[in-house]
């Protein structure tokens, strides 16, 4: 089990996951990386499922986004038709959250592509409990985009037995300032 966070605003995205790799009710390992940045950085994408499940989607995504340079969207559903569709990778048994500075989506088997309302998105099972610590932090806290996912990633972990805080971060880069010299 595991618990990926995902918050996209402003023109930024941050992408976390803790650590925690489990067998049934074992702790097998608590340094775990299960979140990667593709593109240059230009995208961020998080697993929770089966690792090398997971890891073989991730390839076929960056495949995707190959295709379709600079359409998250467009990769993402490409992804979400073939997985569903092909005998082998429905077999698969992972759930993928990719961003970019645009967008936040959730890719599943089930043929599903899903952008969240509000830009904050979490799976896992502790994904609930991060959303929820996040939206909160949001709301009635002044902190960045990272603390927000980094402390809502603690939370979790608090709460949920299958989430740790050996948290792993990624983000976008900042967007570039306009002409006036403000961030857009």
């Amino acid at each position: 089990m595991t618990t990926i966070l995902a918050i996209q605003r402003q023109g930024r995205a941050v992408l976390a996951g803790d650590g925690q790799v489990t067998l049934g009710t074992n702790v097998q390992k608590e340094g775990a990386v299960k979140v990667r940045a593709l593109r240059g950085g230009a995208v961020l994408a998080g697993f929770a499922g089966g690792a090398a499940d997971a890891l073989a989607l991730l390839d076929r995504f960056d495949a995707r986004l190959e295709a379709h340079p600079g359409s998250l969207r467009k990769a993402a559903v490409d992804l979400a038709r073939d997985w569903r569709a092909d005998r082998v990778l429905r077999r698969l048994e992972a759930m993928l959250v990719v961003a970019d500075a645009r967008e936040l989506l959730l890719v599943t088997g089930t043929g599903d592509v899903i952008a969240p309302d509000d830009g904050v998105l979490g799976v896992g099972s502790g994904g609930a409990l991060a959303v929820a610590a996040a939206r909160a932090l949001l709301a009635h806290s002044p902190l960045a985009l990272d603390a927000v996912c980094r402390e809502a990633l603690r939370i979790a972990a608090g709460l949920d037995l299958y989430t740790n805080d050996r948290i792993t971060l990624l983000e976008t880069p900042a967007p570039a300032p306009d002409a006036g010299g403000t961030a857009r």
